[in-house]
């Protein structure tokens, strides 16, 4: 079994000015959508859009933004919502103090959406088109956020058996037991493996919003699958049906992107002249 390498979470100290790994996991984030948005303005139906319709990597940039803007506001409040609603009910202001913590994936998700469908009506496009581009340039940004929470020591997993070989002992949470290393799971699986099936099935043309249904699906099974090995909220523990909060969370998530793909698969075809540059 392995001990956590106690990793300081500063990755450089210029004076009073710290630069935290954790900040550059997001930087990264941010420059692989940058990256993987303007290959994707080369697969189709994107390639062949022109005039008012063609994507430019001002449209990424814009994106990009809005989506950021989601992560924060939506995560923030999904967090307060889903995890301790009773507890910022009677301490509000605390709701903006971000800085201690406590940000939902899902809750960044339904954040996301709201920028979607923001960026679309602002650019009079249908928002599954939007959806559809987005969703392969995502995972890879998840990756990165899994790799600062092993940086940061957190989100650790739960008890394993010492003769796992990767098994590894998190002083931090305040055992010597050794536990699963759930976000590297989190980042194989949400991160790396869900980027190579989204980006593959992507290159290939699809439904109007059926790229996006895989992403929930995937996303979905995966996190539900991961959720098994990581060590749930202390104030929540298992749930009902011996399930945690961020598998609840999950079910609905994977039944809307099956319904979705199901739905998208009768729509008509992305209306695109084949011809175009």
């Amino acid at each position: 079994m392995l001990m956590y390498p106690q990793i300081d979470p500063v990755a450089l100290q210029v004076g009073p000015l710290a630069v935290h790994w954790y900040g550059l996991t997001y930087l990264m984030a941010f420059g692989l959508f940058l990256f993987l948005g303007t290959r994707r303005l080369l697969h189709p139906p994107f390639k062949y859009m022109t005039g008012d319709r063609a994507w430019s990597r001002r449209d990424v940039e814009d994106i990009l933004f809005l989506g950021v803007v989601g992560v924060v506001l939506g995560g923030r409040i999904g967090y307060c919502l889903f995890y301790k609603p009773g507890y910022y009910l009677s301490h509000p202001l605390e709701i903006f103090a971000v800085w201690q913590g406590g940000m939902a994936f899902h809750g960044g998700l339904l954040g996301v959406i709201v920028a979607m469908i923001w960026f679309a009506r602002s650019r009079k496009r249908n928002w599954l088109e939007v959806a559809d581009f987005v969703a392969p340039c995502v995972p890879t940004g998840l990756a990165a956020g899994r790799i600062g929470n092993f940086i940061n020591g957190e989100l650790w997993g739960r008890f394993a058996s010492a003769d796992l070989p990767w098994a590894m002992v998190f002083p931090q949470s305040g055992s010597t037991l050794p536990r699963h290393p759930s976000q590297i799971y989190q980042f194989l699986m949400e991160g790396l493996l869900l980027f190579i099936i989204l980006w593959l099935y992507a290159r290939k043309e699809h439904k109007p919003g059926q790229v996006a249904a895989v992403f929930l699906v995937g996303y979905g099974a995966f996190r539900f699958i991961a959720e098994y090995f990581r060590q749930p909220d202390d104030f929540l523990g298992i749930l009902s049906l011996g399930m945690s909060m961020g598998q609840w969370l999950c079910i609905p998530m994977i039944a809307a992107g099956i319904f979705m793909w199901a739905v998208c698969g009768k729509r008509p075809a992305y209306d695109v002249q084949r011809t175009a540059a």
